[in-house]
């Protein structure tokens, strides 16, 4: 047998590998709900309209060449003015690097940061990408707790303690991939303060940033004075447009101290040629027209999250903080003598209830005996999987 490459077969990704014995039962005819993959298109939501309409008219128009590795000039123009006017973030069209979504985003930061021994603090729990491509590039994802009795925001503490010599930067997700947590703007200084202490940047994903219920995102690229920021956006959320794998980056680096991981963020920019031009043409649609179609997607969001949250307090052997962002929500297993892991627990609850969430542990240690539910269906829907998970707790817990 050719053996495959280590760094390779170590890549785990918690939220699609628990498709496969959802599959299997598929097989049989038995009707799964999946509520595991946070793909708004899946349902009800769409890009809005005048982005499809550009997409299609970038491509009949003859748009389907390379363009430049950097990103269109118009769309890194129409950015500037969209963090501008969203997240009151000042930078330049030479500041961003237009790239195939926050994933990719994510490879070029890690990339152009990380030699094997270095480390990046991240959060825990924290979506897979950061631990597994960490990893890929021979470095160590070190997880620093978020407080799940404060609605999960970030232990400053424990960020502190986690720092060394090898630190590279510590990371920010928020709104928070898998719980829901919007971080508080004095715990967003209180980390660039740390970060600035330890001469450290800050990276930040913001693919969430509007998708907010009470209270409003913070950008630490906002707030900075001296400490270097990365900030991770992209059209998968917000802009409702997840299969078109279009997204950003750009830097706050006001002492310009990332010169040179930009040079490196290019070279890998230009090695992979360029991001989808017709998509490119698309984004400046949506950064530059309209967002009425928020109001009202925001709207469902919220009733399908208070669904969601009133059902699970209801339910006896789980508890839950309220998600203040995104679109899920990450209770707690307070009964654990019927399974040994989180893990058996989501695959009996798949087996029995015919819902599938995704485990806890597979967002980092933190989130061991957790597990994560996307409340992007319908209400009709996630009420036929509320019964039937409500069921099935109580009758393992009866057992």
């Amino acid at each position: 047998m050719i053996r495959a490459s280590r760094r390779a077969m170590g890549i785990e990704y918690a939220i699609r590998d628990v498709v496969l014995p959802a599959r299997e039962l598929e097989k049989k005819g038995i009707k799964v709900i999946r509520l595991n993959i946070g793909d708004p298109g899946k349902y009800d939501f769409q890009p809005p309209e005048h982005m499809r309409e550009a997409y299609c008219r970038a491509i009949k128009e003859g748009h389907n060449y390379y363009g430049p590795s950097e990103g269109l000039p118009e769309l890194r123009e129409a950015i500037v003015e969209r963090e501008k006017r969203k997240n009151g973030v000042e930078v330049t069209p030479e500041d961003v690097r237009v790239t195939a979504a926050v994933t990719e985003a994510l490879q070029f930061v890690f990339g152009g940061l990380l030699d094997p021994g270095d480390n990046i603090l991240v959060p825990s729990p924290s979506y897979p990408p950061y631990v597994g491509l960490v990893k890929f590039y021979g470095a160590e994802p070190r997880e620093y707790m978020t407080v799940e009795e404060d609605g999960w925001q970030p232990d400053i503490d424990d960020i502190r303690r986690n720092i060394d010599e090898k630190t590279k930067a510590i990371a920010l997700i928020n709104p928070n991939n898998p719980t829901g947590a919007l971080y508080e703007k004095k715990t967003v200084k209180a980390v660039l303060d740390l970060a600035g202490e330890y001469d450290l940047p800050v990276i930040s994903d913001e693919i969430y940033d509007l998708m907010t219920y009470e209270g409003k995102h913070v950008s630490p690229g906002s707030l900075t004075k001296d400490v270097p920021v990365i900030v991770m956006n992209g059209l998968s959320k917000v802009y409702f447009a997840t299969g078109w794998r279009l997204g950003y980056l750009y830097y706050v680096d006001p002492e310009g101290k990332l010169e040179e991981v930009r040079e490196a963020i290019d070279k890998l920019a230009r090695i992979r040629v360029c991001p989808n031009t017709p998509a490119q043409l698309a984004a400046i649609a949506g950064m530059t027209g309209p967002m009425d179609y928020l109001e009202e997607y925001m709207r469902k969001l919220r009733e399908r999250r208070d669904y969601v949250y009133k059902r699970l307090q209801e339910i006896p052997g789980v508890s839950t903080q309220k998600p203040q962002g995104a679109f899920y929500v990450f209770p707690r297993i307070e009964e654990r003598s019927k399974w040994k892991s989180d893990k058996e627990f989501v695959l009996d609850a798949l087996n029995e209830a015919h819902v599938l969430f995704v485990h806890g542990s597979g967002f980092g240690k933190a989130g061991d005996w957790h597990f994560r539910i996307v409340f992007l269906p319908p209400v009709e829907i996630l009420e036929e999987a509320m019964n039937n998970f409500e069921a099935f707790m109580r009758k393992r817990l009866s057992e």
